[in-house]
């Protein structure tokens, strides 16, 4: 496994192949999935986290049977820039999924991704026992979806790159 920028992911992935996002937190991993044109990011079921080893089979378990070829991960980054435990812990998560897969992570900055997600589904109605059930999976298409879009602006070329 490699952690790669999304650039460097841009120039290895090959057409129809989905990517993964996941939002990791202390009592879930949500996850989205994007479709094979990597357009669209659709969040799937949570993984309830019980310890490291569970988890990642089951993570390495959804990624085969999704045909997954890389996975983007939120990473918690303070309002300021700076990276705190829950950052830390994120970058632990992925060291240890080394041993687990050769699939590829690429880190994803979450600032507000949470934030969006719930706002959303309060402008969908939903009620407030079903979003704290649906809250990581849509984070984690939030951050799918970025990376989506910064993935379609680098397939255009260095004219419609807004970022560099």
């Amino acid at each position: 496994m490699t952690v790669l920028t999304v650039e460097d992911l841009a120039s290895t992935l090959a057409p129809s192949q989905a990517i993964c996002g996941l939002d990791l937190g202390t009592k879930t991993i949500g996850i989205s999935v994007s479709d094979l044109g990597r357009r669209f990011a659709t969040p799937r079921e949570v993984i309830r986290r019980v310890k490291f080893g569970i988890d990642a089979q089951a993570l390495v378990a959804m990624a085969a049977k999704e045909k997954i070829a890389a996975f983007i991960i939120g990473l918690p980054i303070n309002m300021d820039g700076s990276e705190g435990p829950r950052a830390q812990a994120t970058r632990a998560f992925v060291r240890n999924m080394e041993q687990k897969t050769d699939l590829p992570f690429v880190y994803w900055d979450e600032r507000l991704s949470t934030v969006a997600a719930e706002r959303v589904l309060i402008e969908m109605d939903v009620s407030r026992k079903k979003r704290a059930d649906r809250i990581d999976s849509a984070a984690a298409s939030f951050i799918l979806q970025g990376a989506l879009d910064r993935l379609a602006s680098l397939a255009k070329g260095p004219a419609f790159d807004s970022e560099g």
